[in-house]
């Protein structure tokens, strides 16, 4: 698999890490639009490959009060919008095996959340589609373990899979990431890591799950030095609102400055 395959990436001959980046959750499309444009603006000056990032619903949540999305169809609307808007790629999260057929019509990458990872039949109704899948390596997985999950993909004759790392349980309110996985599951697969999430601090007693973003930065220069493929990044222009996973996104004025320090990095690694 190269990522090549994906339609609309732009930039894919420049060396660098490609980006999955865009809000956690699509809140409306006015949002959705101007992180975009945003995005685009900074990645198309840097030749970074770039897939716009955005869920349609949010399943995995810890209270049932908590916000779970504006309407599939609507949601997705938003997201095939953004991707003829500015030419490029999109992704989303699916939950349920009929997510699969229908996400599909809309986006150019199905991704399938760390705690689902091993269900086959989710994972077989995303291949089937002939999308790209990105499975998002489960929390209480180890790299070796993910093999089997890009396999299956493979199975169905689909040989369009990425692994994405976003951090290991590391307690009860914790995660960290154990870059040892990125050269194994680079083996199997294209291998991205998920620099925000790798920064969650669930299980909170409030219902609602903390982070660190301040240490976006340490996260993502050591996944770079480290030659992972991909960086997944969720960003907001107002983190402290933001309907899903406000505590550990990047604030959109951030962005540039971050990816510009990493293709520095990148540029230094790819010479030695």
């Amino acid at each position: 698999m190269n990522r090549i395959d994906v339609p609309k990436l732009n930039h894919i001959n420049s060396n660098n890490f490609f980006l999955l980046c865009g809000p956690c959750a699509i809140e409306g499309e006015e949002m959705a639009l101007r992180i975009a444009e945003k995005v685009v603006g900074i990645t198309d000056q840097l030749k970074i490959p770039y897939v716009f990032k955005g869920s349609f619903k949010k399943a995995n949540r810890s209270r049932i009060d908590s916000f779970t999305g504006i309407g599939d169809e609507k949601a997705l609307k938003i997201l095939r919008k953004v991707s003829e808007t500015f030419e490029v790629p999109t992704i989303t999260d699916i939950h349920e095996v009929t997510d699969a057929a229908m996400a599909a019509e809309y986006v150019d990458v199905l991704q399938i959340p760390a705690f689902l990872v091993r269900q086959t039949d989710l994972v077989v109704a995303a291949a089937e589609t002939g999308k790209v899948v990105n499975l998002k390596k489960g929390q209480f997985m180890s790299p070796e373990s993910m093999k089997h999950a890009v396999q299956k993909v493979k199975d169905t004759g689909n040989e369009n899979a990425w692994i994405t790392d976003r951090g290991t349980m590391f307690g009860y309110q914790d995660m960290i990431v154990d870059f040892r996985g990125i050269p194994t599951m680079r083996q199997y697969a294209p291998t991205v890591l998920d620099v925000t999430h790798s920064l969650q601090q669930p299980n909170q007693s409030v219902g609602v799950t903390g982070g660190r973003p301040e240490m976006i930065e340490t996260i993502a220069r050591a996944g770079v030095v480290n030659h992972v493929d991909g960086l997944f990044i969720e960003t907001h222009f107002d983190p402290a609102n933001a309907k899903s996973d406000g505590a550990n996104m990047l604030h959109l004025d951030k962005l540039e400055g971050l990816l510009t320090n990493l293709v520095a990095i990148r540029n230094t690694i790819n010479n030695l």
